[in-house]
């Protein structure tokens, strides 16, 4: 029989009172070649940038977004800079920044996050080169009231905008796309809240891409739709009140014409902020793609008359891109943390299976409660997750533990966010 020795027990801490949240709003958007070097026809005519900035200021004050991640970009920072200081920090509204801008995949549209700096603060960033743009990610921390203290909640919004087009070329790009990214979370064991989004130019659910992220094999890593809605959405009457492209049905030379048929655009979010485990939860009901009411199918978003959003934020709408923004709000638990009696008693840990190691976790709360359980490798990879109800008379959790002999970490967090924390050595 193997044994795993417990050679340290953590800190332990609970919430004090009920959970106390705050609301962010994030809002994804394509900006349609907000540059002026774009596609061809998208010029000082039929795409100025004058016009845009005043629709965007519109959409803004009607949406307040606290996150706004944006696809087609100009690849010059000039152009991140510009929309800090002629949209968001306008008509009375200060402290919107941006984060970092990358195009090491070259090209003239980036991707870009701007954020309200009151209510959030930049920690880092990473980026993914990949057949045509880069892949964006931006680690953002939530200016608690603890903050002062050390507490804090992070969330990391991933931008992707993946190669347009029909075809199976097109959708083997998107596919590689895909499995650059996930590759990359997982061989980093970047886990957590995440946000990802962009406009994706997916026309169905079948497309692998698709099934790489929301059926990932390691389900620790994949991504959740918050509407559930998976569906062949290309032209599809039944799926029009997802759709997010196009807002013209009309050519003027820039815009994509025929109309809403497309849900091109997604926010897919985590496990951990699907379920709220970490103290960041979608707020259900709240995902929307604005200005889409269900009646513009084949049809401009201004088109007579918009049940959804007044007329002027359909003409913003339509005058700002060809797609639509969508926008989800999300609700962060600011509750303070302080050390009090411990909700879980006492645990053992050991390996017992002398064929397969295996790791079994004798937890004995105090109350029934819903514990989520984590093992870490030293660096701080998450190597399982594992949620478990557990009963007043204790329970026993066995999983696979056929790692390498050294050292782990265990991590024990219950429906308080009180957490036990234990080191282990093989």
């Amino acid at each position: 029989m193997k044994k795993i020795t417990l050679i340290i027990s953590g800190l332990l801490l609970i919430s004090l009172g009920f959970a106390q949240t705050e609301t962010i709003r994030m809002m994804h958007y394509n900006l349609l070649y907000y540059t002026e070097q774009g596609a061809s026809g998208c010029n000082s005519s039929t795409n100025n940038l004058n016009n845009k900035d005043a629709a965007l200021r519109t959409i803004i004050d009607y949406v307040m977004p606290d996150v706004l991640v944006v696809n087609e970009i100009g690849s010059n920072v000039s152009y991140a800079d510009r929309i800090v200081n002629n949209v968001l920090n306008a008509n009375g509204r200060q402290g919107y920044q941006h984060g970092p801008l990358t195009n090491y995949s070259g090209g003239s549209i980036a991707n870009m996050l701007f954020y309200n700096s009151a209510k959030l603060a930049f920690h880092s960033h990473f980026y993914l080169t990949t057949v045509n743009r880069d892949i964006n990610g931006y680690k953002m921390y939530y200016k608690t009231p603890n903050l002062v203290h050390g507490d804090t909640v992070f969330t990391t919004f991933i931008l992707m905008h993946l190669k347009a087009g029909t075809g199976s070329d097109n959708e083997q790009k998107r596919y590689s796309q895909v499995v650059r990214l996930m590759n990359y979370l997982e061989s980093t064991g970047l886990y957590g809240n995440i946000c990802l989004s962009g406009d994706f130019n997916i026309y169905g659910a079948s497309e692998d891409a698709y099934q790489h992220l929301i059926h990932y094999s390691n389900s620790l890593y994949k991504f959740y739709d918050p509407i559930d809605v998976e569906g062949e959405w290309n032209n599809s009457y039944s799926y029009r009140q997802v759709h997010t492209q196009s807002t013209h049905s009309d050519d003027n030379g820039c815009a994509a014409p025929g109309g809403l048929d497309d849900r091109f655009d997604f926010i897919l979010v985590s496990s951990p902020v699907y379920y709220g485990s970490r103290k960041v939860s979608y707020v259900d009901g709240s995902y929307t793609a604005l200005g889409n009411d269900g009646n513009h199918f084949n049809k401009s978003i201004n088109y007579s008359t918009n049940q959804a959003v007044p007329s002027s934020i359909a003409d913003a709408l339509y005058n700002m891109s060809d797609h639509l923004p969508v926008i989800m709000d999300l609700a962060i638990d600011v509750s303070p943390v302080s050390v009090s009696a411990p909700s879980i008693a006492d645990f053992e840990v050991y390996v017992v299976n002398p064929v397969k190691d295996q790791l079994q976790v004798s937890i004995l709360p105090s109350n029934e409660e819903n514990m989520l359980i984590e093992l870490y490798s030293l660096e701080g990879k998450l190597l399982m997750s594992k949620q478990q109800r557990v009963y007043q008379d204790g329970a026993r959790v066995a999983f696979d533990f056929p790692y390498s002999s050294g050292f782990y970490i265990l991590k024990i967090t219950d429906s308080h966010n009180a957490c036990v924390i234990k080191k282990l050595v093989k």
